[in-house]
């Protein structure tokens, strides 16, 4: 698995059909991209994907729910025919089905349009720190729906992949996401500095072979190393 990276949000495509929901992403955008940022938008999977031969863009925005198809099946394609984009849901929608299957697209990221402009901003600049956002209300729900204990696993076959071995520290850190603390708090409780929690966060995310807070803590309760 490739490390989190910083985005450089230099080329950004927004896929929306809503006029004003366009108009208000793309205001968005450059506030945290800066102005200078090439952003084009898509009212539906068709344009997307000719924008997407065309732009090239580090960073996709894509709605669910598009007159032609699904922002799903877009982001599916996108990691065969354009690998270097990564793509974030921005929908009104958020039933489990839907979360879970963009995740499992490839989407580094899901939030909600019914968010302040602020609340939004903050969640698109950590893309640019090499974060994956989710909607504090998203996760909560990711996290509801995995069992607080593993079950007694069966004999594994023996070609079965290892269990991945954390460090004390890194279980203890797994922890404090889990109850969904920031990097911020956790350098407090566990009296380090913020980058050396934003450290211990990269070295989690390949060790465990996922890309964002929330998918840690998930795949981490479903092979028991956390309590």
């Amino acid at each position: 698995m490739v490390e989190p990276v910083p985005i450089q949000l230099t080329s950004i495509l927004i896929v929306e059909d809503d006029p004003a929901m366009q108009a208000r992403l793309r205001g968005l955008m450059h506030e945290v991209a800066g102005a200078e940022a090439d952003i084009r938008i898509a009212a539906d999977l068709a344009s997307a994907e000719i924008r997407l031969r065309e732009q090239r863009p580090t960073l996709a925005l894509v709605d669910v729910r598009l007159p032609d198809g699904s922002g799903i099946d877009l982001i599916q394609r996108m990691q065969q025919d354009s690998p270097e984009t990564q793509a974030v849901i921005v929908s009104a929608f958020a039933e489990e089905e839907t979360i879970l299957a963009a995740l499992r697209a490839g989407a580094i990221g899901y939030l909600l349009k019914d968010r302040e402009d602020i609340e939004l901003v903050l969640s698109l600049r950590s893309l640019q720190r090499g974060g994956a956002p989710i909607d504090p209300m998203i996760a909560r729900r990711i996290l509801a729906m995995v069992p607080a204990a593993a079950p007694t696993r069966a004999a594994e076959p023996a070609d079965a992949m290892p269990i991945p071995q954390l460090s004390a520290r890194e279980c203890e850190m797994l922890q404090w996401v889990a109850q969904g603390l920031s990097n911020r708090d956790i350098a407090a409780r566990m009296n380090l500095s913020r980058l050396t929690v934003e450290g211990y966060a990269k070295i989690i995310y390949r060790k465990l072979a996922v890309k964002s807070r929330t998918a840690a803590v998930y795949e981490a309760r479903t092979l028991g190393l956390l309590e």
